[in-house]
């Protein structure tokens, strides 16, 4: 059995960041205010135990898919596979053990950075190839949380990662995230179907709830009747991509709160934003209870169902080809 350990990273400007190998989550970020106070700005809890039993997607690695798969299928080369459903009809986040739930090797480590990898088996969760996946928490001299993603395979495969961090930036105790300030650089978003899948368009946020192309206060659109009522924001946007060709960072989007502004940074197409619509009411790490619409995720990812779409960004990864995607949260 392998040992979880936790490992604490240091930056240079008051950022601190602990990184647990199991399921290479983010188990807590520190991050100073303008005015020099520093707050937790990640949900998350106490001891190991209450990670591996409570909200099982909080701030982890997510793979080998992530997002939702349409009926849990998908072909490759005329091949066809059949995932675990475990989102209604359709498979979510890597199945019904993803790489949320596994202990990760670490690899490498210094002050400021640690890099893990875990070997998910040829036919684990029925997704076909062995697959080496590689991921560097490190925080950066400009103030960032940079995580990079690595992975290749010895058989056809689909891969997309995504951290699936659940941030307030008023602190991880401070309630609804409504307050918050959200940007997002995208003019075009997926529209989805009954069971959250995209219908495979396109569309433009143009006189929609979804654009956020000016900064737009969260609780002035979470609970239009567009998304879910009640509940909040769970829809992918399609992000601006001025230079595919050279695969780096584009700027996302920006949150901000009490005093924080979080730019996210990606080489991702896609941009998933969720605002804890399901998160149960479960004591979090400084004696909270944490409940809906408490978090706000941003997860830079694949277009959801993209195996199944032929518009949609390539995500077949085949023998010889290196996956390489990044994601950095920049303080501002």
């Amino acid at each position: 059995m392998k040992q979880i350990r936790t490992i604490t990273l240091y930056g240079g400007q008051g950022l601190k960041a602990e990184i647990s190998n199991y399921g290479a989550k983010l188990l807590s970020l520190i991050v100073p205010n303008r005015q020099g106070e520093k707050k937790d700005i990640v949900l998350g809890f106490k001891t190991i135990e209450e990670w591996q039993q409570k909200e099982t997607y909080f701030n982890a690695i997510i793979g080998r898919y992530a997002n939702r798969i349409k009926n849990g299928r998908f072909s490759i080369d005329g091949k066809s596979y059949q995932l675990p459903v475990n989102n209604g009809t359709n498979a979510l986040h890597g199945g019904v053990s993803g790489f949320n739930e596994k202990i990760w090797d670490i690899v490498g480590q210094t002050r400021h950075s640690v890099s893990l990898h875990y070997r998910a088996l040829d036919g684990e969760e029925n997704y076909p190839g062995n697959l080496d996946v590689y991921v560097t928490y490190m925080l950066t001299k400009d103030n960032a949380l940079s995580i990079s993603f690595e992975a290749k395979t010895d058989q056809p495969t689909i891969v997309g990662f995504t951290n699936h961090a659940y941030f307030n930036l008023a602190g991880e105790n401070s309630g609804s995230v409504k307050d918050h300030i959200l940007q997002v650089f995208a003019d075009q978003y997926t529209p989805f179907d009954d069971t959250a899948c995209p219908t495979g368009e396109i569309l433009p946020v143009d006189h929609t709830p979804m654009d956020f192309r000016q900064p737009t206060r969260v609780g002035d659109r979470i609970d239009d009747p567009f998304f879910a009522p009640g509940r909040g924001i769970d829809n992918n946007w399609v992000l601006r991509k001025s230079n595919q060709s050279k695969k780096e960072p584009e700027l996302a989007a920006v949150v901000e709160a009490d005093g924080r502004a979080m730019q996210v940074w990606t080489t991702m197409p896609g941009l998933q934003v969720y605002t804890g619509n399901w998160i149960e009411q479960n004591e979090g790490k400084s004696g909270t209870t944490y409940d809906v619409q408490h978090a706000i995720c941003l997860e830079a990812q694949n277009f959801p169902d993209s195996p199944n779409h032929a518009n949609f960004p390539n995500a077949i990864l085949r023998p010889g080809e290196v996956y390489y995607e990044k994601t950095s949260y920049k303080f501002v």
